[in-house]
């Protein structure tokens, strides 16, 4: 199959979004307040949007948001290639620090990338969560 990551608008991630991350709520609970500001790249199969992330630069730090791959593709390294390509385009591109709010769960998929597990943590919706970094300038 082949596939493309290209850079979209925020209003492609919004049913991604909503159907992996948060389908028992509503649509607007998964729009990010910046949206507009932030930079958005999607993963595409055979044209078809498969996993998104949205990036947000705060004095060359950047945070990665909104991290999803569609069910039906998980497990297939599609999201890893799209982190893998968000790490060195933004390393590329003079970052100082790409950082995530993790699910606890799921920090050991981020380890894998180098991102470090920080002592900041926090509960949003029942779910635990804890903010990784990784240096990459």
């Amino acid at each position: 199959m082949n596939h493309i990551i290209k850079e979209i608008t925020s209003h492609w991630t919004l049913p991604i979004r909503h159907k992996v991350m948060w389908p028992d709520k509503p649509l607007d609970y998964v729009k990010v307040p910046n949206d507009n500001e932030g930079r958005h790249f999607g993963l595409f199969i055979d044209e078809k949007l498969i996993s998104i992330i949205s990036l947000f630069e705060e004095k060359k730090e950047i945070q990665f948001r909104k991290f999803a791959t569609l069910h039906a593709y998980q497990g297939n390294g599609y999201g890893s290639q799209l982190l893998k390509f968000i790490i060195e385009l933004t390393a590329q591109e003079g970052a100082r620090k790409i950082w995530c709010n993790a699910r606890v769960d799921k920090a050991g998929y981020y380890r894998k990338f180098g991102l470090n597990e920080t002592d900041k943590r926090y509960e949003k919706g029942g779910i635990q969560f804890v903010i990784m970094e990784k240096i990459v300038a």
